[in-house]
């Protein structure tokens, strides 16, 4: 092996143990709300992770937060169902390079309004994407956080997620793609993992859960209880 390919394979080695060691060795070092396991409950309906309280916290507080400019946009499905995103390309939590998308809490009405009033229009794998005009990129950005959904840049193995979360209450198949659905309605969470991919952690108020659920029921199997 050439002295340069070792280099950069043992960089590569530290700082995968660097990611790792902020995820799976406790103490003082990772702030507890840059990790996704440090859920809090301000009040019996509501969840806050990553320190934004889902249905109070805004997209530009989470910019704040995570020190980052997101972009919003609005999405529009084959079935014709929209919904407004903020995404964040890349953020760091605990020494870990992720992306997030926070769901806007807005109005069928309103997303049709901004819709019609949308600058451009590009197709995506699952639909449409709009891009919307500075006054609706302003207002998506004053409205509450309605879910989160969160992308570590590494693999994470079923032990370390079964080590901080516990046993979900349920685990769901998907029919089509395989992938494995961990639910913590308690936490509002819904942990997906399966195929070889990265896992995608997505939170909702508990309220809200079973409207995450039932879509997932209807096109999957319940494996356990």
């Amino acid at each position: 092996m050439k002295t340069e390919n070792k280099i950069y394979w043992g960089i590569g080695i530290f700082s995968i143990v660097i990611i790792f060691g902020a995820f799976l060795i406790p103490g003082d070092r990772p702030e507890k709300e840059d990790l996704p396991w440090h859920i809090e409950h301000p009040t019996t309906d509501t969840v806050r992770v990553f320190g934004l309280t889902l249905g109070t916290s805004t997209p530009a507080e989470a910019e704040a937060r995570f020190k980052e400019q997101a972009e919003p946009s609005l999405f529009k499905s084959p079935e014709g169902v929209m919904s407004a995103e903020v995404f964040f390309e890349q953020i760091n939590l605990a020494g870990l390079r992720s992306r997030v998308v926070l769901t806007v809490d807005l109005s069928e009405t309103e997303m049709k309004e901004m819709y019609a009033r949308g600058l451009r229009m590009a197709g995506t794998g699952s639909g449409k994407k709009i891009t919307l005009t500075p006054e609706d990129v302003a207002r998506l950005r004053s409205l509450p956080i309605s879910s989160m959904t969160y992308m570590p840049g590494v693999r994470v193995e079923e032990p370390l997620f079964l080590k901080r979360f516990g046993k979900p209450n349920q685990v769901v198949k998907e029919t089509k793609t395989g992938a494995i659905h961990w639910l913590y309605p308690q936490n509002g969470l819904d942990l997906t993992l399966g195929g070889g991919e990265k896992p995608v952690l997505q939170y909702v108020s508990p309220s809200k859960f079973d409207a995450l659920v039932k879509p997932l029921l209807a096109n999957g199997e319940l494996i356990t209880q």
